[in-house]
């Protein structure tokens, strides 16, 4: 019997890094997210500030992403050929949309979010600015039924995060608010190129790497 794949939902950086509760169900795995998410999978549009191969020759390339809520990391390997070769040919930064595998990492004092990409591409602002208000839509209806405590998850949810649902409504709103100026990261990305070197800061997730095993990436699933 062959599993079908699982609906790629989505979510925000600034929840995405903090849905660190896994749960197994049917021998897969899901996080469970603040707002009371089930996923195994994401659909993601943001910018692509950063790419490093992890070590010599290992076909191994760490992924810094950013989307207008925060950042996040993905890993791309030799299993997810098509994403690799992709990822080997983008200039960064570069706005690009990724379909990937949620993996949930322990350290030694906290847990490391990431995505495995299966598919990358580029995109433009208008992806870009489709994803903001269809990502907002999910999440605000997420919200409504944790208020309500309208499902199992939604209580499961509550139960381990407490979540501040204000905090996770003023992360639309900023979210939003990006749409409405169309060329906003086209501007960035432009300033960047002209720029001899740039430093980001991420407002995101921050990990030594050491602190995490991250073995199971050279895994094929």
């Amino acid at each position: 019997m062959i599993r079908k794949r699982e609906v790629a939902k989505r979510v925000f950086a600034y929840e995405l890094v903090r849905s660190t509760h896994q749960i197994e169900d049917s021998g897969l795995k899901y996080v469970l997210t603040p707002t009371g998410e089930r996923a195994n999978r994401i659909f993601s549009v943001a910018v692509l500030l950063d790419k490093e191969e992890i070590g010599a020759d290992t076909n191994l390339w760490r992924l810094r992403l950013s989307d207008p809520t925060g950042s996040f990391y993905a890993y791309v390997g030799k299993y997810q050929p098509e994403a690799l070769e992709i990822v080997a040919d983008i200039d960064v930064p570069e706005l690009i949309a990724i379909v990937g595998k949620i993996r949930v990492f322990e350290g030694l004092s906290k847990k490391l979010v990431s995505v495995r990409p299966e598919n990358i591409a580029v995109v433009d602002i208008p992806v870009r600015d489709y994803w903001v208000i269809e990502t907002a839509k999910k999440t605000f209806e997420r919200i409504k039924v944790m208020e309500k405590e309208g499902s199992e998850d939604a209580k499961l949810a509550k139960q381990i995060y407490n979540p501040d649902l204000n905090e996770y409504k003023e992360m639309i709103r900023k979210a939003l608010e990006t749409v409405k100026e169309d060329f906003e990261i086209v501007e960035e990305i432009e300033k960047v190129k002209e720029e001899e070197e740039e430093e980001f800061e991420f407002p995101g997730f921050e990990f030594e790497e050491e602190d995490f095993d991250l073995s199971d990436i050279f895994e094929e699933e």
